[in-house]
């Protein structure tokens, strides 16, 4: 009797924006780990530009800022010209600005570079699948942002006026590196420390910016000026 064979999982075209270069890897990683995704990786908008010329995949995901420039433009323009192409803006920007710019240019899903490899093939697949995911921590961050502000409205309180978090500089160099989507690993090798040590300062850094989580810590960080990105 002949062993019916199942049939081969549909490939997906994907067109992955990244600029930095562990980065980039670890999300086409993710992104193929599956072997139902073909990836196609960009470093840079013309990069971007010259991989959807040559071919228009089902699925962009992509990072915001870019060393030649802010890619929601991009984005949109390539969502006027391709209705069928999906979006998802994979990023450490998690204002409620910067998202509702990307949701505006076309993208249905957002996701924070902290997520889990199987988290972001997943969240993939789903936008592929015609859902609209957006990372629970992005949720969390704009409802606590929403009453700050009704906060501060109704208090007539100069947001000037809210204490910083003191961090020190060492913390501060760390915490540039978890905006940046590094691994604690990735962070203490490009800042000579010992991997030991890293987890120790997030959790002090965490302490101080009253957040569990490394989206809410860097939208923290920004709100507070204590960081740019």
């Amino acid at each position: 009797m002949a062993t019916q064979q199942s049939e081969p999982a549909s490939r997906h075209d994907i067109l992955l924006i990244e600029d930095d270069t562990a980065i980039n890897a670890r999300l086409l990683g993710a992104l193929a780990s599956k072997g139902d995704c073909s990836v196609t990786p960009a470093f840079n908008l013309g990069q971007a530009r010259e991989a959807l010329a040559c071919k228009v995949p089902d699925l962009i995901v992509s990072d915001l800022r870019l060393p030649d420039g802010f890619a929601v433009d991009f984005l949109a323009e390539a969502r006027e010209r391709h209705p069928s192409l999906e979006i998802l803006v994979i990023s450490v920007l998690g204002d409620e600005t910067t998202i509702m710019a990307a949701i505006a240019a076309g993208a249905s899903g957002y996701l924070l570079k902290d997520a889990l490899p199987d988290d972001i093939h997943a969240t993939a697949k789903e936008v592929l699948a015609g859902g609209s995911p957006i990372s629970p921590s992005i949720a969390r961050y704009i409802v606590k942002r929403v009453r700050r502000d009704a906060l501060l409205a109704g208090e007539d309180t100069d947001a000037e006026s809210i204490e910083r978090p003191r961090l020190t500089p060492r913390e501060l160099d760390i915490l540039w590196g978890i905006a940046k989507g590094l691994t604690y690993n990735e962070i203490a090798d490009r800042l000579d420390l010992s991997r030991n040590t890293v987890p120790g300062h997030i959790k002090a850094i965490y302490r101080k910016l009253q957040v569990e989580t490394r989206g809410e810590a860097v939208y923290e960080a920004v709100q507070y000026g204590l960081i740019r990105l």
